[in-house]
């Protein structure tokens, strides 16, 4: 979430908040120790596609909506619980029917990195969420945290100084160990990247999401940025942490995962619909992403919202 008013975006497409020229940097208040709490309601000018320094530990406690980190989209409902690592682009844009407002619609804590990882070196038990935070650069999902999540952020609003503190690792000891999750984001951007790096990704990210369902090629994709094909592969692999075919067969899932889940479409339409021209190569990259094939996937997400909570997330680590 942010902490300083701007006004909202809006996509090419006209959806609010996803993939934006450039999110705007946000520089959050470091004068509440180490770890900060933050709440917020909804509508509110905070929400826009932004980005800073600190980790943010996302807790949804009420309305529904689309969420955005890094080039990951997706539905949110209260119980949504996100960790986002430093300077990966992220928003939370709830679905208002004839002008409803939430006064708290999310706990939010911030922290960042240098203070844990320092910490880490003097006090060894640390170092257990330092794997948890390295995948953060991506965002990470939780499922099945609901009640203990807000249980420990109210704990940690109601406490300062060293209760704060030790609230914060018991819930970070337990995100650690939950094997209920899902990695988000296939953009990931290193800690030190400035802005012009920043809008290069961006412009990536959106003539991917512009032409992913055709013949996209590295070589379209480094005219963007007017490089060769070589050193746009050595800046997109040090700027993500992934291969652009690795980025592409993201985004490419990821689409499909949306049309599963809100569409009753064929799933050979849906491998034609998102850029493969083999069904068979399109089972097997999702299965090698997702974990089920395409038919389980659909499966499981109505059997999800039959029950009317999250079940299982795959473990794409």
């Amino acid at each position: 979430m942010a902490r300083r008013p701007a006004a909202g975006g809006r996509t090419r497409s006209g959806e609010p908040g996803a993939f934006e020229s450039s999110p705007e940097f946000e520089i959050t208040d470091r004068s509440a120790g180490a770890i900060r709490y933050l709440e917020h309601g909804y509508p509110s000018p905070l929400v826009r596609w932004h980005c800073h320094n600190e980790y943010e530990l996302h807790y949804i406690t009420a309305s529904s909506g689309k969420v955005f980190v890094g080039d990951y989209i997706g539905e949110f409902r209260p119980g949504n619980l996100i960790l986002t690592g430093p300077r990966l682009p992220h928003n939370w844009i709830s679905s208002s029917d004839d002008g409803q407002r939430w006064e708290l619609r999310d706990m939010v804590v911030h922290f960042e990195h240098d203070v844990i990882a320092s910490a880490a070196e003097q006090i060894p038990e640390l170092a257990e969420i330092l794997p948890l935070l390295s995948d953060a650069r991506y965002g990470i999902e939780f499922f099945g945290m609901e009640d203990r999540a807000e249980r420990h952020l109210r704990a940690i609003r109601e406490a300062s100084g060293l209760a704060r503190f030790g609230h914060f690792c018991q819930l970070m000891h337990e995100l650690s160990r939950s094997a209920r999750y899902e990695i988000l984001s296939a953009m990931q951007l290193e800690n030190k990247a400035d802005d012009a790096g920043l809008d290069k990704v961006n412009a990536v990210v959106n003539f991917v999401i512009d032409h992913y369902h055709g013949n996209v090629t590295l070589g379209q994709a480094a005219a963007v940025l007017g490089m060769n094909e070589s050193y746009f592969s050595r800046f997109f692999k040090k700027s993500t942490g992934n291969t652009f075919s690795e980025f592409l067969t993201r985004i490419r899932i990821s689409k499909a995962c949306e049309l599963l889940s809100d569409t009753d479409r064929q799933v050979t339409a849906i491998c034609y619909e998102v850029g493969y021209n083999n069904v068979a190569n399109f089972n097997r990259r999702f299965l090698e992403r997702k974990h089920v094939t395409p038919r389980a996937y659909r499966r499981q997400v109505r059997e999800r919202l039959t029950r009317g909570g999250a079940g299982a997330a795959s473990a794409d680590r």
